[in-house]
C-alpha cells in the first residue's frame, strides 16, 4: 500500500516555487508547514517533527548547509525531497544526510506554467520502499503529471534542454557585444530571441549558472555542441539543417505524403 503524504513541511516556501507548491498542496487538502530562512533548531523543529514529508526548494548551492539545520529535527521516517533542476548531486548530498526515505524531484516549469503546457515533474527514486510512489501520488493530487527516472538520465537530459541552452545563449549575445550590429537592422526572430533571453540573463542568471556548473554532464554536452559548430564553420549547413529538423520529423513527413 502506498504511503499517504498527508503534511508536507516547506523548507523555502517564501521563494517563487516555494509558494507555488505550498498554495497548491492547501488546495489539495494537505496540512503544509511553511518555513523560510532563518532556519533555527526551534522552527526547523516546529515545522518537520511529525510530517510526512519535506521538501527543499532551495537553490542547490545552499542544499548542503540547508541539510546541516533540517535533517537533525527530522523523524527517520520522514521522506525526504527536493526540487533542484539537477539531481545527481543534491540526491547523493540527501541520502549522505539522512538516513531514512529520499526522493530527488524537478518541476519541468517554473512558477508561471505556460498555457497548454503539461506541467511534468520528474521524480527519482533515491531509498525508502513506497518514497516514491508516495511523493507521485502527491504531485498528482496537485495537479501535475510525474514520471520516473534516474539521476543520470535527467542529468544528461537536462544537460542539453536547460544547460546547453543557456550556455550557447550566452555565447551567442556575447558575440553581438563584439560584432555591437547597427540597430537598424533588427529582425523579429532575433527580437523574439532577445526577449527569451531576456529573464535568463537579467533576472536568473546566477541560478542557470549553477545549475550549468553542478550538473556532470555540461560540459559533455558543450563538447558535443562545439563538434556541431565546426561543421558550421566548415560549411555544412545543409547537413546540419538536415539533422536540425528531426525535431519536426513527424510533421515534415506528414506533409510528403
Amino acid at each position: 500500500m502506498t504511503r499517504e503524504i498527508r503534511s508536507l513541511a516547506l523548507i523555502g516556501a517564501s521563494g517563487q516555487m516555494g509558494g507555488l507548491f505550498a498554495a497548491g498542496a492547501r488546495d489539495a487538502g494537505i496540512e503544509v508547514r511553511p518555513l523560510g530562512r532563518p532556519l533555527t533548531p526551534d522552527r526547523v523543529s516546529e515545522a518537520v517533527r511529525g510530517a510526512d514529508l519535506v521538501l527543499l526548494s532551495v537553490p542547490i548551492n545552499r542544499m548542503n548547509e540547508t541539510l546541516d539545520s533540517v535533517v537533525p529535527e527530522m523523524d527517520q521516517e520522514t521522506i525526504l525531497a527536493d526540487l533542484c533542476s539537477v539531481k545527481v548531486q543534491p540526491l547523493k548530498q540527501m541520502l549522505e544526510a539522512h538516513r531514512g526515505p529520499v526522493v530527488g524531484t524537478h518541476p519541468l516549469f517554473g512558477p508561471v506554467l505556460p498555457e497548454g503546457f503539461e506541467p511534468r515533474v520528474a521524480v527519482v527514486r533515491g531509498r525508502g520502499e513506497g518514497a516514491a510512489e508516495a511523493v507521485t501520488v502527491f504531485f498528482r493530487r496537485l495537479g501535475h503529471a510525474p514520471f520516473g527516472c534516474t539521476a543520470e538520465e535527467h542529468d544528461r537530459a537536462l544537460s542539453v534542454i536547460q544547460g546547453l541552452n543557456f550556455t550557447t545563449t550566452v555565447a551567442y549575445l556575447a558575440v553581438l557585444r563584439e560584432v555591437d550590429p547597427d540597430r537598424r537592422f533588427m529582425t523579429p526572430s532575433l527580437r523574439r530571441r532577445l526577449d527569451s533571453a531576456r529573464k535568463m540573463l537579467t533576472e536568473d542568471r546566477e541560478l542557470f549558472g549553477v545549475i550549468a556548473e553542478s550538473n556532470p554532464f555540461s560540459q559533455e554536452a558543450v563538447r558535443r555542441f562545439r563538434t556541431f559548430l565546426s561543421l558550421a564553420a566548415g560549411g555544412d549547413l545543409d547537413l546540419l539543417a538536415d539533422q536540425a529538423g528531426w525535431w519536426w520529423r513527424d510533421t515534415m513527413e506528414a506533409g510528403r505524403e
